[in-house]
Parts: structure tokens; C-alpha cells; sequence
């Protein structure tokens, strides 16, 4: 069935013509991203970017390759997509793996959006939420990196697009339905594998598909069943990785590089509390709020106004345009396929809860501690206040047309001829404030400030360290390196060797046979203040001699060894 013939409207619905458009503006649009974020060395700012690209490394290129490499505590997805560009050691290096598979889930995005509004919301109305989302400055330039957010927001998009579609389908298309409830099944379970979040999304959404079957009394399909089971595997095969890989089916939560662990390991043992929002929901709320309003509405002038005014319009326009569904025979079917926007909301209480009790801080600039951390947070919101904006602008025309000037102002009747022209007026102040906001953001995206600061913390070891691992290894060419790769992943991708010549954290029992001999089973350590290395050179000294001492600020002291009995043979190095 096509989309101009489900109940939503004939005059609703995006075009083919309307989807290739979206598809090439949000192309041109990331390609212009890609190049700023190219030219200025962006793409791998964020730490998290880096450590993403390793894992996917890692994978075959490892002393012990298998998916084993995959890791503990990030989903597996995003690294499995990454697995074919970073096989290309300079795509590796430079960051460009991560674009192809964020920018292509970036355009997928725009595409899944417009195509949402337009079901509800005329093209113009719909048009205005494509710009919004599409031309954020700071997911533009989450799109050029590694990190999930991009695709994870694509996933969220797509799974309110194909329920709001299987509703409407269920009762007039039943094949339809059906290759529409396989399809938000699928990308449940790619949304489980991406983030967290995932797993929320999965167990709403699935069970309101599993809700409207039960009303229609329809859940005698085995399909269904069958999709159900597919689902509830997707996190017991993430249990059962733990379990196997690493002992603990709760390893990802609890252990030593588990976000609780990291808040611990990371917070002055005096600090109380942890973090803003520890414990306190409200508090959380506030922040989650703030930062998402500081990732999508530009507010340097107007301080808190401008984007408290428009969450408020977002919310307005949102019941607005609900309450507007034409009555009609299917008015409480289009109602109920509406509602399904809400999941968009969902990260809301989702954040909320693990800001205040799951060791997810957030920092703003603005308030204590006057620092950035997990901005970008804020960006999975972006989706509900985009529809938010075009259904306010959808809204507002229809409510102004119906003022009655002379009513209030008598002098004044002679305007009511103009009143024809007020939808157009009102859609291009709000192109215009969209653009003036376009604009404003990218002056100081959020996003992008915060990668910065996240990349100035790891650049002095990444510029120093590398030059001294290559003067040795150009005498004891292919020797092993005893590291923790986890900490500075760059390292071993600036210094220009494979991970295999490394012996890392990710070769489980060859890792903990080489800590316990460093000197045996490696020529060169790099040890860091405090880490495993650290504490293994410490514990086992004999055969190691200090060769280079790297001190950066609020980092922890950096310390390389060489191997005397791997010299032998070798001139004096030091």
C-alpha cells in the first residue's frame, strides 16, 4: 500500500520527488560538514570517537582477533558497522571510517523525519522541521565522527515512522502490516545493540504493537511471536557476551570500566554530591532540559528566555496539531497514530533517571561545575523538538486567521482583508527565526566546544608519546608494546604501527601473562600513573629501564620502559 492511500490523508504523505529533494539537500548538507570538520582536524576531538574506531580496529587487527575485541560496556553495533572502513589504515588514523556510516544514518534521519511530518503536518509545516533537525550545527558535526548519537537518533526516527505507518496499515493492509511490523522489529533490535536507550524504546514500543494486536485479537500470529522472541534475544545475547566473555553477565554495568566505575574513579573522594542531579530527578530534569535547549536554540543574548519560549511552542504546537485532526471516520485512529510521537520524548525520563541515578552527569558551562560533559546528550531530543516547531508553525497560522481584530480594536477592521495573508507571513518569520538560530548556533555549537576541550586533554601525548615509541621501534623493528591502548588510543595509530604489535587490555590472557613479566613479554612499555601497566611494572621492575618521562597537566604522568633482555644484541639505546 502506498502512503497516499493509508487513512492519514491523500494530501499527506511525502512524494517520491519530495523524498529524493530531502535526501539530496541533507546530502549537501553533510558533505559541507564533512569538509569543516576535515579542514580543521575535527573528527576525532572526541575521545569517545577514537575509542569507537579502536574497538571496531581491533576486531582483526589484534594479537587475538574475534568479536571478544568488542569490549564490556558500548553496545557492539556501531563498532560491527565501523569493521569495513577501518580495515583502511589512513580512514583509521584521520577519522574519516566514522563519517561514512554517521553521515549516511544522519541523511537516513532527515529523510525518516520529513517523511513522519508530512503525514501530519502540510509540506511547508514539514519543511521547517527538516531544518531544524537537519541544520543543527551541532549534529552536523556529530555526523562527521565516530560517535552513536547519529545513528542512534536515525534508529529512534525510523521506529515512530514504521509504527505510526503499521498502525494506520493494521486494519486496512494486513501485508502491509506485516512487512511494517518486521521492520520495526528490526530496527528494535538495532536500537538495543546501538545504546541503552535502546532497550527502553524496545519494551514501550513493542509492547503498544503487542497492545493494538491484543485489541484486534490478532495475537495468535506467529510472526509476531516470533519477532517478540527476536527482540527479547537481542539483550540476553548481550548478557550472555558478558557472561562468557568476561565472567560477569553484569560486567558492562559494574565493572571496572562501567560508568558507575568511572564516576568513582574520576570524583574527589569529598565530593558531595557526585554530580549535579545525583539523587535529585528534578535537578536532573532541569539539566537534561537545559542542554538539550542549549544543543538546538541559540541563546547568548537572551539568556534562559529564548529557549524556555520555545520549549513552551513546542509544546503548544504539539497538542495543538493533535487537537487539530480533522473529525472524520478515522480522526481516533490518526489520534492514536500520533501518540506514537511521544516516544521521540522518551529521552526526557530516560535521561532524567541516569543523570540522578545512573552515573550519566552532565555539565554545562552555564552552572556548577561550569564545565562541559555529555553535551551532546541534549541532541536526542532534537527529533520532538523539531516536530514541535513544524506543528507550531502549522498551528499558529490557523489560530491567527481566526482572530477577530474588530472584536477588540474596532478602529482596526479594515485589517481583517489582510487576514488571507497571514499563514504566509507567519511561515516566513519562522524560516527566518530558524535561519537567525542556524546561524546564531554555529558561532559556538555546544557539541563541537566541548570536543575541543575533551581533545586539548589528550594532545600533548598524542603530539609527544608517538616520536619516542618510534625512535625505539626503529632498532627493535615489530617488537611488542605492553600498553593500555583504552587510555590514548591515538597513540598507536599516530606512532604508525598495527594494534597486533601491542599488547593490550583487549587480549584478555596474553595481557595478563605480559603483566606479569612485562620485561618477558614485551620490548617497550607505556606505563600511565595508576593504570594496570602502572601497577605490573611496579609489582615486576626486573629487566625494565626508564627511557622517557611525559608529564601533561591534569593528566596522569606517562612513563616508557624498554626491555633489557630484548636489547641484547643492540647498541646502546639511552
Amino acid at each position: 500500500m502506498s502512503s497516499a492511500s493509508l487513512p492519514i490523508s491523500t494530501e499527506r504523505g511525502a512524494t517520491q520527488a519530495e523524498s529524493w529533494a530531502v535526501i539530496a539537500c541533507s546530502t549537501a548538507a553533510s558533505l559541507v560538514a564533512i569538509l569543516w570538520s576535515w579542514r580543521r582536524d575535527a573528527m576525532l576531538n572526541y575521545g569517545d570517537a577514537v575509542a569507537h574506531l579502536h574497538i571496531a580496529r581491533r576486531i582483526f587487527d589484534s594479537r587475538t582477533p574475534g568479536f571478544s575485541q568488542l569490549g564490556s560496556v558500548w553496545l557492539p553495533l556501531p563498532h560491527i558497522l565501523l569493521i569495513p572502513f577501518v580495515q583502511n589504515y589512513e580512514w583509521w588514523v584521520t577519522g574519516l571510517a566514522g563519517v561514512i556510516p554517521s553521515a549516511l544514518a544522519y541523511i537516513a534521519a532527515c529523510a525518516g523525519l520529513y517523511r513522519l511530518a508530512r503525514h501530519f503536518i502540510p509540506r511547508a509545516a514539514a519543511a521547517l522541521s527538516l531544518a531544524f533537525f537537519a541544520l543543527n550545527p551541532n549534529l552536523l558535526y556529530l555526523q562527521t565522527t565516530a560517535m552513536t548519537e547519529p545513528l542512534f537518533i536515525c534508529e529512534t526516527i525510523w521506529i515512530v515512522v514504521w509504527i505510526v505507518e503499521w498502525r494506520h496499515a493494521l486494519d486496512e493492509d494486513p501485508k502491509q502490516a506485516a512487512r511494517l511490523q518486521a521492520a520495526i522489529a528490526a530496527m528494535l533490535v538495532a536500537a538495543i545493540f546501538t545504546r541503552y536507550d535502546g532497550w527502553i524504546i524496545a519494551l514501550i514500543a513493542w509492547t503498544g504493537v503487542g497492545f493494538a494486536m491484543w485489541s484486534r485479537r490478532r495475537l495468535d500470529s506467529i510472526a509476531f511471536w516470533l519477532l517478540s522472541a527476536a527482540i527479547a534475544a537481542a539483550p540476553i545475547l548481550w548478557f550472555t557476551y558478558n557472561s562468557v566473555i568476561f565472567g560477569d553477565w553484569l560486567f558492562f554495568a559494574r565493572g571496572p570500566f562501567s560508568a558507575r566505575a568511572i564516576e568513582l574513579h574520576t570524583t574527589a573522594p569529598s565530593a558531595w554530591p557526585l554530580h549535579p542531579g545525583w539523587h535529585s530527578p528534578s535537578v536532573a530534569l532541569l539539566f537534561f532540559l537545559k542542554v538539550s535547549l542549549l544543543d538546538s536554540v541559540a541563546a547568548p543574548d537572551w539568556g534562559n528566555f529564548r529557549g524556555n519560549v520555545v520549549l513552551v511552542v513546542v509544546v503548544l504546537g504539539t497538542i495543538a496539531t493533535w487537537l487539530a485532526l480533522p473529525p472524520a471516520t478515522n480522526s481516533a485512529s490518526r489520534r492514536r497514530a500520533f501518540s506514537w510521537i511521544l516516544l521521540l520524548w522518551l529521552p526526557v525520563p530516560f535521561y532524567t533517571w541516569s543523570v540522578a541515578y545512573g552515573s550519566v552527569p552532565v555539565f554545562l558551562p552555564a552552572w556548577w561545575p561550569h564545565s562541559y560533559y555529555n553535551t551532546r546528550y541534549g541532541l536526542e531530543l532534537l527529533p520532538a523538538l523539531a516536530f514541535g516547531i513544524g506543528f507550531a508553525a502549522d498551528s499558529a497560522p490557523r489560530v491567527l486567521s481566526r482572530l477577530s481584530i474588530s472584536r477588540y480594536i474596532p478602529r482596526l477592521s479594515h485589517l481583517s482583508r489582510f487576514r488571507p495573508l497571514v499563514p504566509g507571513v507567519a511561515f516566513a518569520l519562522f524560516f527566518a527565526l530558524l535561519a537567525y538560530n542556524s546561524i546564531q548556533l554555529s558561532r559556538c555549537p555546544l557539541v563541537y566546544v566541548e570536543s575541543t576541550k575533551n581533545l586539548d586533554a589528550r594532545l600533548s601525548y598524542d603530539q609527544a608519546i608517538p616520536p619516542t615509541l618510534r625512535d625505539f621501534l626503529a632498532v627493535l623493528p615489530r617488537s611488542p608494546i605492553l600498553m593500555n591502548t583504552s587510555l590514548y588510543p591515538e597513540i598507536v595509530a599516530f606512532t604508525g604501527v598495527p594494534l597486533r604489535q601491542t599488547i593490550n587490555e583487549g587480549d584478555l590472557f596474553t595481557w595478563r601473562a605480559a603483566l606479569a613479566a612485562p620485561a618477558t613479554h614485551a620490548a617497550i612499555v607505556l606505563a600511565f600513573d595508576g593504570d594496570e601497566v602502572d601497577r605490573a611494572v611496579k609489582a615486576h621492575p626486573a629487566g625494565l629501564s626508564v627511557v622517557a618521562r611525559f608529564i601533561a597537566k591534569d593528566q596522569p604522568s606517562a612513563t616508557v620502559y624498554v626491555s633489557r633482555q630484548w636489547l641484547k644484541g643492540y647498541a646502546p639505546l639511552y
